[in-house]
């Protein structure tokens, strides 16, 4: 029986560890690449960086801290990946198959694409071809609209482009993408646990791995998520920063409520 993964994601903006809400507030929590050593002890199954910076350079970001400054995202890479002893998953401002190459080259084992993979759909089939499909998830940032369609928005969930998520998520995978990364940018930040009717949808629609993120709050919500859904593994943010043990938990409510797990 396959076992559904727990998937810490973690966002750095201007090099810096931040927890998100709404996709708009962003407040600095640590260090990224410390957080990378203290996940290796813990008991999740792959990590994903986000890198939501606007800029390609860092400029102001780290001036307050104690962090030894980086130069660009390309710098910090490296040094997670070399003490990241689970898949590494690094997405944010991929436009090229030249920048798969790069972060795969790197240390990343896979790249997660958005607003690129929407303004040129023909990346999605480059990079499988080029990299292999394993290598090419595809985060598909998804809104409610007020007709209750679920609406697909991009450059940081602030341009509605006009697509439909399931469409576009059997879209991405007829081009080749290895997983989906879906997450409810209305839930972002929230803790009222995650969309169960988005997260459905998209997986009744593909047949390659969903996973789910945006509003987890508590333990419970991780395995309801998974039994109502059916995704192949379960993401989130802010509750591993400020939570203790907080994967050994959730893994043990999840396997309470009969979703299989990797235990240590």
């Amino acid at each position: 029986m396959l076992k559904t993964r727990l998937i810490p994601v973690l966002l750095l903006k201007e090099g810096l560890l931040v927890r998100s809400e709404a996709f708009s507030i962003h407040q600095f929590i640590g260090d990224p690449y410390h957080e990378v050593m203290r996940f290796n002890e813990w008991n999740v199954d792959e990590l994903i960086y986000l890198d939501i910076s606007r800029s390609e350079a860092y400029e102001s970001g780290r001036q307050d801290t104690k962090i030894k400054p980086v130069g660009c995202v390309l710098d910090l890479l490296p040094l997670i990946a070399r003490t990241c002893f689970v898949p590494l998953t690094f997405g944010g401002r991929i436009r090229t198959i030249e920048d798969i190459r790069v972060r795969l080259s790197l240390g990343a084992d896979k790249v997660a694409i958005n607003t690129a993979a929407v303004d040129d759909p023909t990346l999605i089939a480059r990079g499988a071809e080029t990299f292999g499909n394993q290598c090419i998830v595809v985060c598909i940032d998804a809104r409610l609209r007020p007709d209750g369609s679920y609406g697909v928005f991009i450059d940081g969930g602030a341009r509605d482009t006009g697509l439909e998520v399931v469409a576009w998520a059997r879209e991405a995978e007829r081009r080749g993408a290895g997983e989906i990364l879906l997450q409810a940018v209305d839930r972002d930040g929230s803790a009222r646990g995650f969309d169960h009717a988005l997260l459905r949808a998209v997986v009744e629609a593909v047949s390659i791995p969903v996973i789910g993120l945006g509003g987890a709050g508590t333990y419970e919500d991780f395995g309801e998520a998974v039994r109502e859904t059916g995704v192949s593994a379960i993401a989130a943010a802010n509750i591993f920063h400020f939570k203790e043990l907080t994967d050994r938990l959730i893994k043990r409510e999840m396997k309470r409520v009969g979703v299989p797990v990797r235990e240590l």
